[in-house]
C-alpha cells in the first residue's frame, strides 16, 4: 500500500511539473532579414525569466558541424532590457558564449536585441557565406540566445521572420501564417528550430520530386544569383526523384514527415549540413546545371539525405548532447560520416547522378590520396575522429602529414572501410545479404518523425553480428588504430578492383583542374598545386620534398621557360625518358630559388582497374534497387 502511495505521489508530481512547464510562455523570436543582402540580420527576443541572476548563452557546438563553430564574433549591438529599463550585462571571462545579468524584481519578461553581422571573408555556414544580394540561408542557431543549462528539446520558441519584398522561401519548419514577406512559424522546440534552416531568395525554384508510392513529400528547392543558375535540366530533377526512391527502397522507412533539399547556389566550392527533415546544400553558381560540377559534387545531396537516418535519427552517443554548450565527442564519426559517405556515393550511382565510371574515378582519387599520406604513420584514423573539432577547416598545406585538409580522413577512409564491410557481408552470406541488411536493422523503426536514438560502438558491432557473425569489434579496432603507411584497400580488391596509375588523367582529374584550378602531381613528383603554380601540399619523402619544395612557394619557371600548368605537365611527362632533374624556379615570399627535382617516372594519375578472374562485386553494389531507375 505504501509503495502504491509513493507511485501516486510521484505521478502527481510529474503531471504537475509537466503542467507547470507547459504553462510557461514560449520565447518570442523575431528576425528582420530585410538587409540580408548586406549580410545583416536584426534579432529581437522576448524571454520569460524570473527575477535574480540569469545567464543567456549563444549556441556554440553546432549539430552536424561537430565543433564549437557558433559564430559568436558575428554577434553585435547586444542590448538587454526589462520593464523598459536597460540591464547591464557581462560576458563570462572564460566562456565567451555566455552573458550574465540580473533580472530586476517584479519583472518576468526580458527583452533582448542584437544584430548578426556577416563578413565577406567568412566560410562554411556563417552568415557571410550564407547571404548575398538576392539570396540567403538562415541558420537559426546564429540568431538565438537561450537560458543556460537548458535542455534544447524543452525550450519553446515562437519564431517570426521578415524577408525582403519579392523573396520566396522553403523550410521544413511548419508555418502558421504568412502575410506577404512576414512569416510566422509554428511554436516548436529550440532543437527543431535549429534543425530547420530557411532557404530564401529572389531567384527561387521548387520541384516536387516525390516518387510514386512514397507518402512523405520531397522537395528540391534552389536559390541562385540569377535565372541561369536555377534553370536546371529536367533530367537532373528526375535523377533526384530517383534518389528519393532509391533511398526509400534501401532503408525501408523514413524518419521524417517531409523532406526538403535546400540548395544555395553561390561561391566556388561545395558543402552541406544535415538536418532530419531537410539539408542545407551549398554548390557553386552552376552547380546543378553544369555537368562538370555534377561530376565533382554529384554525391553531395545523397550524402546529406542519408544523414536523416545516420546522424539525425540514429546518432553517436557522444554527439547526442543536451544543449549547444555541451562539448561533443566525435570518436564514432567514422560511422556517422564514413558510412554516410559510402552510402551517399552508392546512392548517387543508383539514382543516375553518377555513372559507375564516375564512382570509380572518385574512389580512385580518394584511395590514392590516402595511400600516399605519410601522416598515417603517426596519426591513426580514430584520432582524426576524436580530434575532428580541431581538424575541420584546416589548411590543405601540410595535409598529407597532418592527415587533414578541410575534411578529416574519417570521411574518405570511412568509405573504404564500409565498402570492405559490405564485401565481407556479401562474401560470407554468398551474396544473400549486404550493408543494406545492417542499415535496415540499425536505422529501421517506423515511418514518420522520430526521436533521436543514440548508439555506441557496441551497438554497431551488435547490429552487424545480427546480419552475419564475425569479429567486427576486432576488425574495426584494427582499422581505427592502424599506423600502416597504406590505406585500407582490401574492400576495393574484394569488390574486383585495384588501385593503379597511368599517364592519362581521368575525367575527374580534368574537371578538377578546369573547375577548381587543381593541378594534382602528388603521384609523380609529390606535389599538389594550383594551376597558377602555388604549391598547396608536398608529400614528405617525395622527390618534390627532397628538392626543397614547400607549401606556399610559387613555381615561376620550369626548365628555363616561364611557368604554366601545361608547361609543368609536359616537363613531368618528359622526365620519363630523362636522367637530368626537373629544374624549377620558385618564389618563396620575396626570395627566389632554383630547385632541382630528381624524378624519372613521368605522369601518374590514379585509376581503378579490374582484377582478372575476380567477380565484379562492385557492379552489384551499384545496381539500382528499383525497376524504373
Amino acid at each position: 500500500m505504501i509503495k502504491r502511495l509513493w507511485i501516486v505521489i510521484i505521478v502527481a508530481c510529474v503531471v504537475l511539473l509537466v503542467s507547470e512547464c507547459s504553462a510557461i510562455e514560449p520565447i518570442q523570436l523575431s528576425i528582420d532579414a530585410t538587409r540580408a543582402g548586406n549580410r545583416m540580420l536584426r534579432v529581437r527576443m522576448t524571454i520569460p525569466m524570473k527575477p535574480g541572476p540569469e545567464t543567456l548563452v549563444y549556441p556554440k557546438w553546432i549539430p552536424g558541424e561537430h565543433a564549437p563553430t557558433g559564430p559568436i564574433n558575428d554577434l553585435g549591438s547586444l542590448r538587454i532590457t526589462a520593464g523598459g529599463q536597460r540591464i547591464p550585462w557581462q560576458r563570462d571571462d572564460v566562456d565567451m558564449y555566455a552573458f550574465h545579468f540580473q533580472v530586476p524584481e517584479g519583472q518576468s519578461l526580458v527583452r533582448v536585441a542584437f544584430d548578426i553581422l556577416g563578413t565577406p571573408d567568412e566560410g562554411d555556414f556563417q552568415l557571410g557565406n550564407s547571404a548575398d544580394v538576392g539570396q540567403m540561408v538562415l541558420n537559426w542557431n546564429q540568431v538565438v540566445l537561450y537560458p543556460s543549462h537548458s535542455r534544447v528539446a524543452d525550450v519553446r520558441i515562437a519564431a517570426r521572420l521578415v524577408l525582403p519584398d519579392g523573396w520566396k522561401f522553403d523550410t521544413a519548419l511548419p508555418i502558421t501564417n504568412q502575410q506577404g514577406s512576414i512569416i510566422t512559424f509554428q511554436t516548436t522546440s529550440l532543437e527543431e528550430l535549429v534543425d530547420s534552416p530557411v532557404l530564401a531568395g529572389v531567384h527561387f525554384r521548387q520541384f516536387d520530386i516525390t516518387p510514386a508510392g512514397v507518402s512523405q513529400k520531397h522537395y528540391l528547392s534552389i536559390v541562385g544569383p540569377d535565372n541561369a543558375s536555377i534553370n536546371i535540366p529536367k533530367s537532373v530533377v528526375s535523377e533526384y526523384s530517383k534518389l528519393v526512391r532509391e533511398a526509400s527502397a534501401f532503408f525501408g522507412v523514413r524518419h521524417y514527415d517531409s523532406y526538403h533539399f535546400l540548395v544555395f547556389l553561390h561561391g566556388r566550392y561545395a558543402d552541406g549540413l544535415e538536418h532530419q527533415q531537410s539539408s542545407d546544400n551549398r554548390l557553386p553558381r552552376m552547380g546543378l546545371v553544369d555537368p562538370s560540377w555534377r561530376l565533382i559534387e554529384g554525391d553531395l545531396l545523397p550524402h546529406e539525405l542519408v544523414h536523416s537516418w545516420n546522424g539525425k535519427y540514429k546518432r553517436p552517443i557522444g554527439l547526442d548532447t543536451l544543449n549547444y554548450q555541451e562539448p561533443m565527442k566525435g570518436d564514432l564519426l567514422w560511422v556517422y560520416e564514413g558510412l554516410t559517405n559510402y552510402m551517399g556515393s552508392m546512392l548517387a550511382v543508383r539514382s543516375g547522378l553518377w555513372s559507375p565510371r564516375q564512382f570509380r574515378d572518385n574512389y580512385a582519387d580518394l584511395a590514392a590520396k590516402l595511400n600516399n599520406e605519410p601522416g598515417r604513420t603517426w596519426r591513426p584514423l580514430e584520432d582524426t575522429a576524436v580530434a575532428a573539432q580541431i581538424l575541420y577547416g584546416s589548411s590543405e598545406e601540410g595535409a598529407s602529414w597532418r592527415r587533414s585538409g578541410g575534411f578529416p580522413d574519417f570521411y574518405s577512409e570511412g568509405s573504404l572501410i564500409w565498402l570492405e564491410v559490405d564485401t565481407i557481408i556479401r562474401t560470407r552470406t554468398d551474396n544473400k545479404k549486404s550493408i543494406q541488411d545492417f542499415c535496415r536493422i540499425f536505422y529501421g523503426g517506423t515511418n514518420g518523425l522520430s526521436e533521436v536514438v543514440p548508439y555506441t560502438f557496441e551497438d554497431v558491432v551488435s547490429g552487424l553480428n545480427e546480419v552475419t557473425p564475425y569479429d567486427w569489434a576486432g576488425f574495426f579496432r584494427k582499422k581505427l588504430t592502424s599506423l600502416s603507411p597504406h590505406a585500407p584497400l582490401k574492400g576495393l580488391e574484394m569488390s574486383g578492383w585495384r588501385l593503379t596509375y597511368t599517364d592519362k588523367p581521368s575525367p575527374l582529374d580534368q574537371v578538377l583542374r578546369e573547375m577548381q584550378g587543381v593541378l594534382d602531381m602528388r603521384y609523380s613528383i609529390g606535389a599538389l598545386l594550383n594551376v597558377d603554380g602555388r604549391v598547396v601540399d608536398v608529400i614528405p619523402g617525395s622527390p618534390a620534398d627532397l628538392s626543397g619544395l614547400i607549401p606556399g612557394m610559387r613555381i615561376t619557371a620550369v626548365n628555363g621557360s616561364a611557368y604554366s600548368a601545361d608547361a609543368l605537365v609536359r616537363a613531368i611527362e618528359r622526365q620519363k625518358n630523362r636522367t637530368a632533374p626537373l629544374k624549377c624556379t620558385v618564389r618563396n615570399g620575396i626570395h627566389v630559388e632554383a630547385l632541382r627535382i630528381k624524378y624519372k617516372g613521368g605522369l601518374k594519375y590514379p585509376h581503378l582497374e579490374r582484377i582478372p578472374l575476380k567477380p565484379n562485386m562492385l557492379k552489384a553494389i551499384l545496381t539500382p534497387l528499383t525497376t524504373n531507375s
